[in-house]
């Protein structure tokens, strides 16, 4: 009902504000933490979108993986949106040239797959990835680079194999691949990293900042990683911000936004 509500207000004069989720790096390696994530997120009362990984870090291909692919399939029959979250999501040793290794200091350990590639070889790695999940009857509605890391012609690339959403860490694209168009819309996104002690400590102290300076904001995003339940502040701040920015927001879709 939640979302029927949002669905007819939505492109009203006042917009409703929104809370869209979604739960990143969806791969083998992490299937007990995906699923304590949905069910965090059901509780809250969101079908969180889940962005697939078809072969995490080039050892954990999806295909071999049935019971999870059946775990997506499901999720994704309850409303779950599905993205193609690169191919094997780690670097593999790409050289970084001064100006990526600026763009991605401090947020990635070598997990922006997409960030030095051009637009062939996005479309080469994108077009792979799309053929795995589709071949296991898993149908995506968009691309999210890992770490949200990609050139600007990554997202072109994304409108012109047919998906309807990429994003950024500042703005949800959503794309018209008939009139050839893209229309940034600028979501804040919050997100923890429980990679060390400081990180997570950090990451909890910046979820309460943003909450308090944020939540009279129109729509936001929540992204987690399965990794955010490896510490125990990144876990306690994941569970409280799903409660807190839940109670007062309508919870949206990106196919709603599409």
């Amino acid at each position: 009902m939640r979302l029927d509500t949002s669905v007819a207000r939505f492109g009203a004069s006042e917009r409703p504000r929104g809370l869209l989720v979604a739960i990143h790096d969806v791969a083998p390696p992490f299937e007990r933490e995906l699923q304590l994530l949905w069910e965090l997120c059901r509780q809250a009362g969101h079908r969180p979108a889940l962005l697939v990984v078809p072969n995490w870090h080039g050892q954990w291909p999806l295909a071999r993986s049935l019971r999870l692919v059946r775990w997506i399939q499901r999720c994704a029959a309850e409303g779950a949106d599905l993205f193609l979250h690169g191919e094997r999501h780690d670097e593999q040793r790409l050289p970084r040239s001064i100006r990526d290794r600026w763009r991605a200091w401090g947020r990635t350990n070598g997990e922006g797959e997409f960030l030095t590639l051009d637009a062939a070889q996005a479309e080469e790695r994108m077009v792979r990835g799309l053929s795995v999940l589709r071949s296991l009857d898993l149908q995506p509605l968009g691309f999210v680079p890992p770490a949200w890391l990609a050139r600007e012609s990554t997202h072109t690339v994304v409108r012109s194999l047919g998906l309807s959403v990429s994003e950024d860490d500042r703005t949800v694209r959503l794309h018209d691949p008939v009139g050839a168009r893209s229309t940034p819309l600028t979501i804040p996104v919050l997100r923890w990293s429980g990679r060390s002690a400081f990180r997570a400590t950090a990451s909890h102290v910046v979820s309460d900042i943003r909450w308090y300076t944020q939540r009279h904001l129109g729509t936001m995003r929540l992204a987690l990683h399965p990794q955010d339940l490896y510490h125990g502040k990144t876990a306690l701040s994941v569970r409280l911000a799903l409660t807190r920015w839940s109670r007062s927001r309508v919870s949206l879709s990106y196919r709603t936004l599409a």
